[in-house]
């Protein structure tokens, strides 16, 4: 249910969700109908609570969608909606292609490894 300030907006509820490789963090926050992304991540506290958020850099979307110009505005753009999740995007660590690409190799090395066991256990039962 939307309630009302004491100016007269409607007040909205969204989330501001942060995941951690260990944990997730989702705040409920109640806003102005009219609130940009940007300022209802500055008014959860999530910034403070996680100092290696860099608002101006980080990426963001509402439900998997990236507020990134094409799909959806900008954060300092976006006009939240009632029930939307803001989600704070972390840098990636490895490009996926990189992630692939070391996954393939490992597995390769692993089949190797593999097919020098069967190697050794074959010499020995001939012996």
């Amino acid at each position: 249910m939307a309630e009302i300030d004491l100016t007269g907006a409607p007040k909205i509820d969204v989330e501001v969700a942060y995941a951690l490789p260990n944990k997730q963090e989702l705040i409920v926050i109640s806003v102005q109908k009219g609130t940009t992304a940007i300022a209802a991540v500055l008014a959860s506290g999530m910034i403070s609570k996680y100092p290696e958020i860099n608002i101006n850099e980080a990426k963001m979307g509402i439900f998997s969608k990236p507020l990134d110009g094409k799909h959806l505005p900008l954060p300092a753009d976006y006009q939240l909606e009632d029930k939307d999740r803001i989600e704070i995007y972390r840098p990636l660590l490895l490009d996926p292609k990189q992630a692939r690409l070391l996954r393939a190799q490992k597995k390769t090395e692993q089949e190797k490894a593999k097919g020098k066991k069967k190697e050794k256990k074959k010499k020995k039962s001939k012996v």
